[in-house]
C-alpha cells in the first residue's frame, strides 16, 4: 500500500521559502537556495488567484489519494501471482527511473549524492522491513483493517518525537494521543473472536514507519524531499532482497506461506507492464501529493490525507465484498479525530512561532517515505 512516496515538497514551495530571510517574494533578493525555478514560480503564484490555487491543491491531493488507493488495490490483487519482494522490488525500480532523471533535471537542493547516507540507509532498513511486515498481512486481513491499524504511525511519531527529539507535548495533545491509541486498540479488537497475531503486522510496520519518520525530523533540513524519497525507495530494492531472501528460505515461511516465497516470475510482458503500472501509480500519487503542498496552504490540503481511509474502504467493498466491522470503524473515527487535533495543534502553535507549519502528523499514509518537515539547507551552508 505504501504509495510509494509521497510527501510534499512543501518546504521547497514558493509559499514557504517567501518566508525565509533574504526570500521575501522578490526575485533579485533570493538568496542562492532560492534562485532559478523559484524565482520564476513566485511571479506565477502572485498571479494565480488564491482560490483557484486551493482549489488545486485539493484537486492534487485526492487525485494523490486515488492513485495510493490503487496502488494498494493492485498490491493486494498481485500478491496471488507474485511475491510480496518482488512488488517492492518493482516499485523500487520505477521510483529509480523516475526520480533520478528528475533531480537530475531540477538541481539544487536536491541532489544524488549525500554525506547523509548512512540516515538513509537506516530509514530504508526500517520502510523496508516495515513494509515487508504491512503487505504480509494482506491475504489474512480486510484492506480497510490493515490500512486503520497502520494510521497508528503518526501517532507513535508524536510519542517518538517527545522522547528523542524533546518535542514538548502539552496535556491537549497527550489526551489526543491517548484517544489515537484507544482507536488503535478498538480497531485491533484483541478480545474479540477473529483478533489474530497478523493485526500486529501493520503495528508493526506503523513502528518501525515513525521511527523512520523521526530521522526524518533529525536530517529534514539537508535534505529535500525528492533526495529523501529517491534513497528511502531506491535502497529498499536492494535491502529487500536479502531480507525476503531470509524470510522465505532461511526461516522457511515461503514453504507456508505462498506470497512470502522467493520464487520470482516474469511470465509474459503484460507482468511487467502489471509491475510497472504499480509503480508508477505510487510515484504520480507522490508528485500529486507534492505539488498539492506546493501550491495551497498545508492546513488546507493536510486534513484531505485521512480521506485515503474512506476510499481503500470503499475500494475493498466494491471490489473484494470486504465490510468493516463497527471496532474498525469506530477505531477509524478515534484515530482519524485525534490525528486531525493534533496536526491543528501543530499548526497553531507554528502560526505562533511564525515558522512554516510542520504537518508530519497529518501527512501519513502507508508507503509515504517522507512528510513535510522545514526548509532544506544544504549541508556546506552550515
Amino acid at each position: 500500500m505504501p504509495r510509494d512516496m509521497a510527501v510534499a515538497e512543501r518546504r521547497d514551495s514558493p509559499y514557504e521559502r517567501s518566508k525565509l530571510p533574504g526570500c521575501a517574494g522578490v526575485a533579485h533578493r533570493l538568496q542562492p537556495h532560492c534562485r532559478g525555478s523559484v524565482a520564476l514560480a513566485l511571479s506565477v503564484a502572485r498571479a494565480v488567484p488564491a482560490r483557484s490555487r486551493a482549489l488545486e491543491g485539493i484537486l492534487c491531493i485526492e487525485a494523490g489519494m486515488l492513485l495510493f488507493v490503487l496502488q494498494d488495490g493492485m498490491m493486494k490483487a498481485m500478491i496471488g501471482a507474485f511475491p510480496i519482494w518482488q512488488l517492492i522490488f518493482a516499485r523500487a525500480v520505477v521510483a529509480l527511473l523516475l526520480l533520478t532523471p528528475l533531480i537530475l533535471w531540477l538541481g539544487r537542493p536536491h541532489r544524488l549524492l549525500t554525506p547523509l547516507w548512512p540516515w538513509h540507509l537506516a530509514r530504508a532498513l526500517l520502510f523496508t522491513s516495515g513494509f515487508s511486515l504491512f503487505y504480509a498481512a494482506f491475504p489474512f486481513m480486510g484492506l480497510a483493517e490493515v490500512t486503520t491499524i497502520f494510521f497508528a504511525a503518526p501517532l507513535i511519531t508524536a510519542a517518538l518525537a517527545a522522547v528523542w527529539l524533546g518535542e514538548h507535548i502539552g496535556p491537549y495533545r497527550l489526551g489526543a494521543l491517548l484517544v489515537g491509541f484507544a482507536g488503535v486498540v478498538i480497531a485491533m479488537n484483541p478480545g474479540g473472536e477473529t483478533f489474530s497475531w497478523v493485526a500486529l503486522l501493520p503495528l508493526a510496520c506503523a513502528a518501525t514507519y515513525a521511527t523512520s519518520q523521526v530521522i526524518v525530523r533529525r536530517i529534514g533540513e539537508q535534505e529535500t524531499t525528492l533526495t529523501i524519497g529517491l534513497y528511502t525507495i531506491g535502497l529498499s530494492g536492494v535491502l529487500i532482497l536479502p531480507i525476503g531472501s531470509s524470510a522465505a528460505t532461511l526461516f522457511g515461511l515461503g514453504e507456508v506461506y505462498p506470497h512470502l516465497a522467493w520464487n520470482w516470475s516474469l511470465a509474459s510482458w503484460q507482468d511487467a507492464g502489471l509491475l510497472a503500472l504499480l509503480g508508477t501509480a505510487g510515484m504520480l500519487g507522490y508528485m500529486l501529493l507534492s505539488r498539492a503542498y506546493q501550491v495551497a496552504n498545508a492546513s488546507l490540503v493536510a486534513p484531505f490525507d485521512y480521506t485515503y481511509l474512506p476510499m481503500v474502504a470503499l475500494m475493498a467493498y466494491l471490489v473484494w465484498g470486504e465490510m468493516p466491522g463497527t471496532t474498525t470503524f469506530v477505531g477509524m473515527a478515534l484515530i482519524v479525530g485525534s490525528g486531525l487535533y493534533l496536526g491543528h495543534r501543530e499548526l497553531k502553535a507554528a502560526r505562533r512561532r511564525e515558522e512554516p507549519a510542520p504537518t508530519a502528523e497529518a501527512t501519513f499514509t502507508p508507503g509515504n517515505p517522507v512528510a513535510p518537515l522545514s526548509i532544506p539547507k544544504d549541508v556546506g551552508d552550515s
